[in-house]
């Protein structure tokens, strides 16, 4: 038998189910309801639902088929017009049959009254968010290689021993099946410490535009939220809110998939579960403001990064560590390291208790996606997340109410988490001061450099000197060069691109030209040499501090083929036959 998709919706007087059967044998249906229980059969579809109130067979029950899209629709009366029905959207607990809604044990232990009576939840029992304590016993030394557990209720264990390679790329701890709870948390602190990174913490905290867009974002909470609170008097708000509450066909479909069952669990087990469900919460609302609602490859890791429950596998026992826990990771692992995001998940967590356990159920079927849809964090589900789903559409509503109202009471400041937030801050916005303060100085010192530092006028006058002493040397070479042009004119010829030589500068050999004169007379030097001929004494000067004897020598070719020595003074030769000037070698 298929179980088919169904949707239950109500007025004042009528309980309406819409069951959609393509394909099914119109003629052959049967329909029957009393009290609670409620039985659809149409071949080959079955449905058998647990009503949240009771209905009434009175002969006003109506019933139609719509052919086109395959729906049928029954509406039932209601056994007391007016009266409103809770939890038409828990479609998984209205699938569980009736005798299987108590968590009572089949089979329990004669004088184990307290396992007994701690996994039947009592509706008026005042529920107590603190963890109680024991005092401490030392365990036995026959109790070697104990096995701890973890999961949803601490219900699991052994489970890494089977699935180490697939679960060490979601988990931050090593063997879980055998590291205490004491000993997760005291790894978990040392490696928020180490991961910590105070440079990315001041980027953000001074460079925080993009943080104030995520904070300005809205996500579908809060509109539901806001029109909760502006519609509903705050006698009905536990009451009829959740009818505010959507879900698409895609999570109605996820729901019905989930398979039932009921949980037992003791007292501690239960308030362990009430505090991870708000670890859980805590890190979706990050994730969904940061990425605005668009779901992306890092949302899975976000998630379970930013929550202990999910990759440390913490217990908790009073919520104001849950907080502290939070917001140390928010500033530790993601792209987005600011305080006013830790404090505005936490608001945004309020929001989704206070509306109740259907905007509760939307948040966990959102994190089962994800998680389904990425490997290997799918393995989170099987641990926590589709436990969740199921428990919390038979969680009690003021039990949820009460643990709204323990968070919200709570508060949190950045001393608090332990990371020296406030001394890094205090020391940024210090330098910060200083360096504006130093800005704001620079541009007179840079109007009064030109003109009061002697330094400077000093050194633009010594590189002047220095420009006009080398073009000095240069125009004397042009005149040593043209005079020795007289005598080796017959076999050089003209040349119009002028004579070149080296010069010899600080113990550096460089290549000059010099050019013709302007009139085309070979022994008449130009009148910039003419000009510049102080520049002897300088090339003296020079020469006299060379510490070993230069000389200069042309090729074995050459027609001069003599070598000139230069000690103390510099003598240039050119050689003697050839249009062009042949460079001689220097050897030490």
């Amino acid at each position: 038998m298929l179980t088919p998709a169904f949707d239950l919706s109500q007025d004042p007087d009528f309980l309406t189910i819409a069951i959609r059967v393509p394909y099914a044998r119109v003629s052959e249906f049967d329909v029957y309801f009393e009290g609670v229980d409620f039985k659809f059969y149409a071949k080959p579809y079955f449905l058998r639902l647990t009503l949240p109130g009771r209905v009434v067979e009175n002969g006003i029950e109506q019933g139609s088929y719509d052919t086109d899209k395959g729906i049928f629709t029954i509406r039932l009366p209601k056994e007391i017009p007016g009266q409103h029905f809770e939890g038409l959207n828990m479609l998984t607990a209205l699938l569980a049959p009736r005798k299987s809604r108590t968590a009572k044990p089949l089979v329990e232990e004669i004088g184990a009254s307290e396992v007994s009576e701690g996994g039947v939840e009592d509706e008026d029992e005042e529920f107590e968010w603190e963890i109680e304590q024991s005092p401490y016993e030392e365990a036995s030394e026959s109790a070697l290689n104990p096995q701890y557990c973890y999961g949803f209720g601490n219900l699991r264990s052994g489970v890494f021993q089977r699935l180490q390679d697939e679960l060490s790329d979601v988990i931050d701890i090593k063997d879980p099946d055998f590291t205490p709870a004491a000993e997760r948390r005291q790894k978990r602190l040392a490696a928020e410490l180490a991961k910590f990174d105070p440079d990315h913490y001041l980027a953000d905290f001074f460079e925080d535009e993009a943080v104030e867009q995520v904070l300005k974002y809205n996500p579908w909470w809060t509109d539901i939220y806001s029109e909760m609170m502006a519609s509903l008097g705050k006698s009905q708000e536990q009451e009829n809110h959740a009818a505010l509450v959507s879900f698409s066909e895609e999570e109605k479909y996820q729901l019905r998939k989930f398979v039932n069952k009921s949980y037992l669990l003791d007292k501690r087990a239960h308030h362990q579960v009430y505090y991870s469900l708000i670890d859980i919460l805590l890190a979706y609302c990050y994730e969904t403001r940061v990425t605005e609602g668009e779901k992306n490859v890092e949302s899975a890791w976000n998630i379970r990064k930013l929550s202990p429950t999910l990759c440390w596998f913490e217990t908790w026992t009073n919520v104001h560590e849950i907080l502290v826990s939070f917001g140390r990771r928010v500033l530790c692992y993601p792209l987005y390291r600011h305080f006013k995001l830790v404090m505005k998940a936490y608001r945004d967590t309020v929001m989704i208790l206070q509306l109740g356990k259907s905007a509760i159920l939307k948040c966990l079927l959102d994190v089962h996606k994800i998680f389904q849809e990425n490997d290997p964090a799918y393995i989170l589900n099987d641990l926590y997340i589709s436990d969740y789903c199921v428990w919390i559409q038979k969680a009690k509503s003021k039990k949820l109410a009460a643990l709204a109202e323990a968070l919200k009471e709570e508060s949190l400041t950045k001393a608090q988490l332990g990371l020296d937030l406030e001394e890094l801050e205090a020391a940024a916005l210090l330098v910060q001061e200083e360096e504006m303060a130093l800005k704001a100085a620079h541009p007179m010192s840079r109007q009064q450099t030109p003109s009061s530092s002697p330094e400077a006028s000093a050194s633009e006058e010594s590189d002047s000197t220095t420009s006009s002493e080398t073009e000095g040397s240069d125009s004397e070479q042009g005149e040593l060069t043209g005079s020795e042009s007289e005598t080796a004119d017959p076999l050089r010829g003209p040349s119009p691109e002028g004579s070149s030589a080296l010069l010899l500068v600080a113990g550096a050999v460089c290549r000059n030209s010099a050019t013709d004169t302007s009139d085309g007379s070979p022994g008449k030097p130009p009148a910039s040499s003419q000009a510049l001929r102080g520049c002897r004494p300088l090339i003296e000067e020079l020469g006299e501090h060379l510490n070993s004897t230069v000389q200069v020598s042309e090729p074995e070719d050459s027609a001069a083929g003599s070598h000139s020595t230069v000690q103390g003074r510099v003598d240039w030769q050119t050689p003697s036959d050839g249009h062009q000037a042949v460079f001689p070698t220097i050897e030490n």
